[in-house]
Parts: structure tokens; sequence; C-alpha cells
């Protein structure tokens, strides 16, 4: 599973390439089928039959290689294996991902410049607000008429959020589609899970006595012991408490932004000097009593008590994907982390990554990404053959698609139930975290390396499947649900008196959802872009410093020099943008709170 510097600000799944979100006592991870109805059918000549394709206008006889500019991309060059076989067989399409993930933030500024980001861009919201008056990208109010299956959201999703974007669109035309909406409700949080709280190894918690945690000093006590007692995998690998990566990180520390989500603050999106709680308080990450700072000092302890992965500081999250495979990480905090190491297999023998709440935590949580999650789709204006384009597009949205994207594909993934149901084989509860080798009339090569490497989806998982009626997210089907009542899960329910953790949170009122806004927040004049740059930059590089400071008093030192040093660099102007958007943020979330 891969994931990429901003794709954990994606306030679900985010989920991955063939994301998958995991459940407490999760199954394997996903990627979607070519299973359909008789109305979703390919024709004979193998391509999708999308609206605009059953009017014969569209030849697929040339080959046609897309350039996907692609921010959520963990990965560049040519999509190849099993899914890119698919994309070939059916539509004679081949996609070349450019990855700014890989490639380097410079990439977007030299693409731009030249006038061509790409044929397929997939963007964040506020570069989309450049891109629009730049005309780098399509109107496609038009061609979206004549799909088949994305229409049907056009109203409901696409109109409101383009509508958004009104200073650079005052006509209201729809320019992007964004990324993994929900079609649940602006206010519902489906998961069994909270996108980020602690989670630990089930078995090596209960091997030291599963204490009570009632603050984040137990947390780094019960990680010790659980370090003396379990220092190695089976087959030797060292096992470590915490382990930190840096290429996620945006304006500050990405992993520390998101465990101050256990208290109650966010960073929100299009922000990066400030933390927001459901309340709609904003604190200055550099103020003394902010959560960003209370992290730090965690992750500062946990270090002076040995508890840090002293690869942290080198490893890229590649790495860290790795130790997680190989359950050499005791503490998580992603939902979707689970999905590294847990099965249905592993479950029955009590054996996986569950949650373990801590007694002072409040965690502020975001719906289900009814509005979408901070990302877009959108066509360049120099595209080649758009409606090529947008047929692959439409296609990605019908079940087959989906289908494909978030749960493999039928006879080695899953199968149908008796029910007319699916139902995951067993290749493929664990055909991601083995990278099964897929049979080579599929395309080849192992199943996680063959998965899309698109990254994201514009409806996600969180959507009926229509053939089944339940969502395509596999871990919500009934037979998986069925097949997760295993000794792990029925274990840790009686051992916290609820179903599942977000059961438990909400419960104990340690939680508040608040609703998932994802909107035109406005983009940086060039004098704001410049400083937030600076700031990011200093602000990054001084919390890693700190983290690893050899004593509290270089701690102190280093975080009081922070607060200096950013009034000098334009913090003050930054901060006044960011508070500004914030408040739009808590008046649209209490619109949507009102008008659920």
């Amino acid at each position: 599973m891969s994931k990429n510097k901003k794709s954990a600000r994606e306030s679900v799944l985010v989920s991955l390439a063939g994301l998958l979100v995991v459940s407490v006592a999760l199954t394997g991870c996903s990627s979607g089928s070519d299973n359909t109805s008789s109305s979703d059918k390919s024709s004979d000549t193998g391509t999708s039959t999308s609206a605009t394709q059953a009017t014969g206008t569209i030849d697929h006889s040339k080959p046609l290689t897309i350039t996907v500019f692609d921010n959520a991309a963990n990965y560049q060059g040519e999509q190849t294996g099993w899914y890119g076989k698919i994309i070939k067989d059916k539509f004679n399409i081949t996609l070349n991902i450019l990855a700014p993930q890989v490639a380097g933030d410079q990439l977007y500024k030299t693409r731009t410049a030249a006038g061509d980001l790409g044929d397929l861009v997939i963007v964040d919201n506020s570069q989309l607000e450049e891109l629009i008056p730049a005309g780098l990208v399509m109107d496609l109010t038009d061609q979206l008429k004549n799909t088949k299956y994305l229409s049907q959201y056009v109203d409901k999703h696409f109109k409101p959020f383009n509508a958004a974007f009104d200073k650079v669109n005052p006509e209201g035309k729809i320019y992007a589609l964004p990324t993994f909406e929900a079609d649940t409700s602006p206010t519902t949080f489906s998961e069994e899970l909270p996108y980020s709280s602690p989670i630990m190894p089930w078995d090596y918690y209960k091997g030291v006595g599963a204490p009570k945690l009632n603050n984040l000093n137990d947390l780094l006590n019960v990680l010790k012991q659980m370090q003396e007692k379990y220092p190695k995998t089976p087959d030797g690998k060292p096992i470590v408490p915490i382990t930190l990566w840096k290429d996620w990180d945006g304006g500050g520390m990405e992993n520390v932004r998101w465990l101050s989500g256990w208290y109650g603050y966010q960073q929100p999106d299009g922000t990066s000097t400030i933390q927001l709680n459901a309340k709609g308080d904003i604190v200055p990450l550099i103020d003394d009593n902010s959560m960003y700072k209370k992290i730090l000092q965690f992750f500062f302890d946990a270090n002076q008590q040995g508890l840090v992965d002293p690869d942290s500081p080198t490893q890229d999250w590649n790495k860290v994907a790795e130790k997680l495979t190989n359950k050499q990480v005791l503490l998580l905090w992603y939902s979707w982390q689970t999905g590294f190491y847990n099965t249905i297999e592993r479950g029955k023998n009590g054996d996986g990554n569950v949650s373990v709440p801590i007694a002072d935590t409040h965690i502020i949580q975001n719906s289900d990404a009814y509005y979408g999650s901070g990302r877009v789709f959108a066509i360049g204006s120099k595209a080649k053959d758009p409606d090529r384009i947008m047929e692959f597009l439409d296609w990605l949205n019908s079940p087959e698609g989906l289908r494909y994207y978030t749960a493999g594909f039928e006879g080695f993934n899953y199968e149908k139930t008796t029910d007319g149901k699916f139902k995951l084989t067993e290749v493929g509860q664990t055909a991601f975290q083995n990278n099964t080798p897929v049979p080579d009339e599929y395309g080849g090569g192992g199943y996680q390396d063959g998965q899309s490497k698109l990254n994201t989806m514009i409806m996600s998982d969180f959507v009926v499947d229509p053939d089944t009626k339940e969502f395509y997210n596999t871990n919500y089907w009934s037979s998986t649900i069925e097949a997760n009542k295993t000794a792990l899960k029925t274990d840790w329910q009686k051992a916290f008196n609820a179903t599942n953790a977000t059961d438990y949170y909400q419960k104990n009122n340690m939680i508040d959802i608040v609703p998932n806004i994802n909107t035109s927040l406005g983009s940086d004049s060039s004098d704001v872009k410049n400083k937030r740059s600076q700031i990011s930059d200093y602000v990054k590089n001084t919390s890693w410093k700190m983290v690893f400071a050899k004593d509290q008093a270089e701690f102190d030192q280093l975080w009081t020099k922070m607060q200096k040093d950013v009034v000098g660099l334009g913090w003050n102007d930054v901060v006044a943008v960011d508070t500004e958007r914030a408040q739009k943020i808590v008046k649209m979330r209490a619109d949507a709170t009102a008008t659920k």
C-alpha cells in the first residue's frame, strides 16, 4: 500500500493506489473488478460502453498515451501490470504518470510555465484555482452530459464544488471532478476506525498486560515494555516502537499534524500555520499551548527513551511500508496502515493491529468525503483526444471500474456468492501484502506492483454498488464482516465493550465528527506564497531538530528561536490568510450540520 505526502490529507481512505480503508480486524487490501451487470458489459471491440462510445464517435484503433500529472501518485512512469493491461485492452490507452512526489514540486512550476501540465491532471484545489484563469484545464460541462456514470453526480457533487471557485469561475462551469467523494451524506462517518488514532499489535499489547492508557506518558511506558519484550520479529528483523518519515511533510511535520488530531485539533487543508478544533477555535502552530508543540514534545520524549526509529530522519515512506508489512512497528496512527499486516487468517489467531484508546484523547474526525477530499481530476487544455480521456474517466466510475480499483478482479481477488454479493478469495485476502503473482492472462507480475498508480478516485469506495447493494469497500461487504468475526475482533470487542473503535469513541464521548469541507479557500498571492514556502521549510526543519534534540534545554531553545524567526519571515501575514480560510471552514461546517 502506498501513500504520498499529501494523500495523508485525503480525509478518508486516503486510502492509496488501489486504496484500502481498513477496519479493526481487517482483511486484505484491494483494487476493483471486471464483473458487471449485463447493461455494463463491454462491446465486441473490448471497450467500455459509456454513452459517448455508444454513439460510435470514438475511435480506439490508434494507441493513445495519456500523460497524467498526478499529485497523488507515489510512482512515476508507465502504468504496467494487470491494471495497465485492463486499460490497454479496453481503451488502447497507456498511462504515463508524472509524479511530483517522485520528481519534486518544481515539476508543477516547470510544466505550468510551459503551458501544458498534462493530458489528465490530478492536482490540489489551490492549484486548480490557478489553472482555471491560466487556461490550462478544459471546461467539462458539456462533455459530462454525454457520460453514462459521471453524469449522475453532476448536480449533487460536481456543480456545487465548482461553484465554490466563483472568483475564477463566475459562470459556474465544471472544470474539475473532486476526488474520493462518498455518496452518503455531509455528516455521516461510515468507517469502523477513525482516520487517525492510537493503533498497536494486539498480541504484543496483551503480552505486557494490556494496561489502561490514561495519557501519552502511559503510551510511552507501554511502548517501552513492548520493545523490551519483543525486540525482533520471528525472522530477526528489529522492531521499533515509533517510526517517522519526512517525505509527506508540508507546512510542518506531517506525522505531528495527524497525532494532533488525537487531541481535537486539525490543520485544515489549504493552511500551514494554524490548527482548528470542532468548536471553531483557531490556534497558531507556534503557540506554546498548541497541539503541534504537544506532539513534538511527545516524539522528543519518545526519542529520549530510545523509542524512535533511528532511520526516521533519512527513510522515505516506502521503507516505512516495508516495516509495516513485516510487523516491525509498534505504534501506528492511520487507519489504513493496518492493511499492511492484518489479514483474516492472522485475525483468527488473535494477531493484528487494533485500536488502543488513550483516555485523555478527544479525536477530531472528518465525516465521509461527501464533498471530496482536497484534490481534483481535470483534463488539460492541450490534451490529446479529450473524448477518449473522458470516456476513460467515466469508466473509472462505472461498477466495473470501481470494482477494479477497490477490489481487484473477479476470480482472483474475489468471487460472486449465491446471493449475488461478493466474497474475497483466499488469495484476495493477502494479495496486497504478499504481492501475489498475477496469472499471465491478467497481465502477470505482482498484484501490488500492478495496482492503479493513479492512487486516487473520483467517487470513493463509500458508494453503493448497484448490483450488490453494498459499498465498493471490501471491508464492508457482508461476507467480509462475517469473516472478520475472528478471535482478534471478538477479543477486542470484549476488552473494550464496543462493536468497533468508532463505536467505542462515540460511547465514551471521545470523538467529534465534523462535516468534511472541501472547497475553494482561495490561492495565495505571490508574496504570501513565498512567505509560506520559507516558513514551511523553517518549521519542518526545526521540528525535526526538536524531535532529535540532545536534551530538553535544546528542545526549548529551538522552539523559542523558531517562534521569533518565523515572524521575520512574514508569519503574521500568512496566519492572517490562514485564519480567514479557517473561519470559512467553520461557517461551512455549521451550514452543513444545519442542513443535514
